[in-house]
């Protein structure tokens, strides 16, 4: 199966879609194209902007997302920002304008800190509790 997202304007991702392999490979060569996905795609829907992405994050850094950016200069698909002091860096990652404590825990694996766009700090998550197994 292969994905793709439709993209709008500035290129945001507004859905992602799966397509059969059959639709995406190259009839004479059975090697994966994503031309022939896009030109699917809009023959299917009637909308003409669209870019391939890997479920595995095997292409354009990340699997895209409804309200993530399409960056071409970069080709990857980018989180929103999270916050107006963040900048992008070259690798396609949101980065504080203050580094991370070193005993940072991410948001996904329960987060010990919480950025305060205010004060420009790291402040103590009052909800955090570490893991003990």
């Amino acid at each position: 199966m292969a994905h793709f997202a439709k993209l709008g304007e500035d290129n945001i991702v507004l859905e992602v879609v799966v397509i059969d392999n059959i639709n995406n490979v190259d009839p004479q060569t059975l090697v994966e194209d994503e031309n022939i996905g896009i030109a699917f795609l809009k023959n299917l829907y009637g909308h003409e902007t669209w870019r391939q992405c890997s479920y595995n994050g095997n292409m354009r850094k990340q699997f895209a997302g409804i309200g993530m950016t399409y960056d071409s200069s970069l080709d990857m698909f980018i989180h929103p920002k999270p916050f107006p002091s963040w900048t992008l860096d070259s690798n396609g990652d949101w980065q504080p304008p203050v580094a991370r404590p070193a005993d940072f825990v991410p948001h996904n694996q329960g987060g010990n800190y919480i950025w305060n766009e205010d004060g420009q700090s790291w402040d103590t998550n009052p909800n955090y509790t570490p893991y003990t197994p």
